[in-house]
């Protein structure tokens, strides 16, 4: 893994050069192979280095997170060919890499949450300097307080259980099993503002619909899978309070994403509502968890790839209409299908993936999280049939409205749709699609 970094900082220091964006894109891709050939124990950390290390749960969010930035430059050609701070863009995008490498490489609980924390002002900085309207400072300022105030506790978290332990090494903290009700909360409200959680989910929306296309891309893509990522790992720590208190998020959980999905119904801004459909993904990943189950786990995992790439991809889908027609409204993107034909195609693929049609990743993943929910308790099959309707019905309403209908006639010089583009949805469906062949891959490593 330690070759990985310094290969991330001398594209870093390459940044710095002039006319080098497709040349640097091409060597994050090039992260990939080189993620490809680490040799990876299922069972145990491997590919160790000083505080860092992987093991199956690290890997997988990794290759994500280098093919998502890869596609984030693709994305962000519009900065390209308007040179809008070009250095910048490539050194703060190449940073946020680093920052999640590392997050997700370390084997040490304090160093986790200061690169978990750090991975905030990329992101930051991508809303401030690239987003669209004035009202992105009022975004950013959400995004910063929601984080930030919850932050500080869990470092003061941190310290008690190093008091306790001598150690902070996640295969010792293994061992722990401790029963501190409020140092449980401390330590778990950081990964529910994260994901977000519902009622922790203000943020979300509104750094969405202010920030550019990469951003609303790393945001959705990786992002919230830092909150769920951590709730895997911080959480084993505290198995018997997650036993006993587990059944309240359960229920918050389900309730919530119901709730939201009927939010999304009566959503104008497209963009605010494939952001709160995120919501929707992440509030049944948590139920799924915090039933303790084979089943929850593998299926909380896979559905955090499979989001990853469907709502990522639907952000990009999003950005091509709004360049050519200058607005995310439902009632002035209506009718695409005759302007825009070959794009209708992709937002069927994408959303019906979205809403966990097959062979999509979600379709395993919900499979697997309504197994483990209904195994918890029969009662949750009828919270799960509303919350499936539900889930179908905002994506039907997204494509309908978006796809059908008459066109509202704002602009006639429509440009077509780029090869750089449609190469771009391409390589948002394929994993997202193809992974389904390879199921053993996200299952068999849980038991």
């Amino acid at each position: 893994m330690m070759k990985l970094i310094l290969y991330l900082i001398i594209l870093i220091i390459l940044s710095f050069k002039s006319n080098l964006f497709w040349m640097i894109q091409c060597m994050v891709f090039v992260m990939i192979l080189m993620m490809l050939g680490v040799s990876l124990n299922l069972f145990y950390w491997s590919n160790l280095f000083y505080l860092g290390g992987i093991d199956f749960i690290s890997y997988g969010l990794i290759i994500l997170s280098i093919w998502v930035i890869g596609l984030m430059f693709m994305s962000g050609m519009m900065a390209h060919m308007n040179n809008l701070y070009m250095k910048f863009f490539i050194l703060n995008i190449l940073m946020l890499l680093l920052f999640l490498i590392c997050t997700f490489c370390s084997l040490n609980l304090f160093i986790f949450y200061l690169f978990f924390e750090s991975s905030l002002i990329p992101i930051l900085l991508m809303i401030l300097g690239w987003g669209y309207q004035p009202e992105r400072i009022q975004a950013g300022l959400y995004l910063m307080f929601y984080t930030l105030l919850v932050s500080l506790p869990m470092l003061l978290g941190i310290f008690y259980i190093f008091n306790l332990g001598k150690t902070l090494m996640f295969y010792f903290l293994l061992e722990f099993n401790l029963n501190n009700l409020l140092l449980w909360l401390i330590m778990l409200l950081v990964f529910l503002v994260k994901m977000p959680m519902v009622f922790f989910h203000l943020w979300l929306p509104k750094a969405h619909v202010e920030a550019p296309v990469f951003g609303s891309m790393i945001l959705a893509a990786i992002m919230l899978k830092l909150g769920g990522y951590g709730i895997m790992r911080v959480m084993v720590m505290f198995q018997k309070l997650v036993f006993d208190w587990g059944h309240y998020l359960i229920s918050l959980s389900m309730l919530g994403g119901i709730y939201i999905s009927l939010i999304c119904l009566h959503q104008v801004d497209m963009k605010s509502l494939i952001a709160y459909s995120s919501v929707v993904h992440m509030s049944i990943v948590l139920a799924g968890y915090f039933t303790l189950s084979f089943w929850g786990m593998s299926g909380a995992y896979v559905v955090l790839i499979g989001h990853g790439f469907c709502s990522s991809g639907l952000f990009c889908l999003l950005n091509i209409n709004y360049e050519r027609v200058h607005s995310r409204s439902l009632f002035i993107n209506k009718g695409m299908l005759m302007f825009l034909p070959s794009l209708s195609l992709w937002w069927f693929l994408l959303l019906s993936s979205n809403m966990s049609a097959p062979p999509s990743l979600n379709l395993l993943g919900e499979i697997n999280l309504i197994n483990s929910l209904i195994s918890w308790s029969g009662l949750m099959m009828f919270s799960l049939m509303f919350f499936s309707f539900f889930s179908v019905l905002y994506s039907l309403y997204l494509f309908i409205f978006s796809q059908h209908g008459l066109f509202f006639e704002v602009s006639n010089n429509f440009y077509s749709i780029f090869l750089r583009e449609y190469l771009l949805l391409f390589l948002h469906w394929v994993p997202l699609n193809l992974f389904f062949l390879k199921l053993d891959l996200f299952i068999l490593w849980f038991y």
